[in-house]
């Protein structure tokens, strides 16, 4: 069937499992019985703490998580205005997405302030479910919907590049470390 014929409608009424917000009012199904068909395993790439508000992220090789808090260092840290926001992760392969709308080779992941860089795993299937980065256990809170600062980091357009590719947040359920290369695993998909 070509795209153009494509009807997204009948598509809703054969997926009526859970819903997922795509942007404010704006709402999809979610078929959890067919993202539940394949385990997928994604892979930490790359980490990143900013230690004030607007300072150069650093790039460890591993960060400290503490139940409930966030990253030892980071400097959401215990913040208590956004209790959802304790670690951001960003998915790998949207990175290249985002170079291309802005018209570059690449895109380094310390101007987008997220803390987390994963692969070859879904992360929007993530931001209602609970998952392991290595041995640490998150519950994802929702997107990490990109501020002002994109166009100011990335230039003109760089706001409107992470709309829909901008990650997601997370609360840390468990306190252990996350390294390079750690595993991330699904635990457990909301039931609604």
């Amino acid at each position: 069937m070509p795209l153009a014929r494509h009807s997204f409608t009948r598509d809703i009424e054969f997926c009526p499992f859970s819903v997922v917000v795509l942007r404010k009012g704006i709402t999809m199904p979610l078929n959890l019985e067919l993202i539940k068909s394949r385990e997928f395993v994604g892979k930490v790439e790359w980490i990143g703490i900013a230690t004030a508000r607007r300072k150069d992220m650093d790039t460890p090789e591993s960060i400290e998580l503490l139940a409930g808090q966030g990253i030892v260092g980071e400097h959401h840290l215990g913040n208590q205005q956004r209790p959802h926001r304790q670690i951001t992760l960003i998915q790998y392969e949207h990175l290249d997405v985002i170079a291309r709308l802005l018209g570059r080779e690449s895109v380094d992941p310390a101007l987008l302030r997220r803390n987390v860089v994963v692969s070859g795993i879904n992360l929007v299937s993530l931001r209602e479910a609970e998952f392991s980065v290595g041995g640490v256990i998150l519950q994802g809170t929702g997107d990490c919907d990109p501020c002002a600062l994109m166009d100011h980091n990335l230039g003109a357009g760089g706001y409107a590049a992470m709309v829909s590719h901008c990650g997601i947040t997370a609360t840390v359920e468990s306190s252990g470390s996350i390294v390079l290369g750690a595993e991330v695993r699904v635990r457990q998909f909301p039931t609604s």
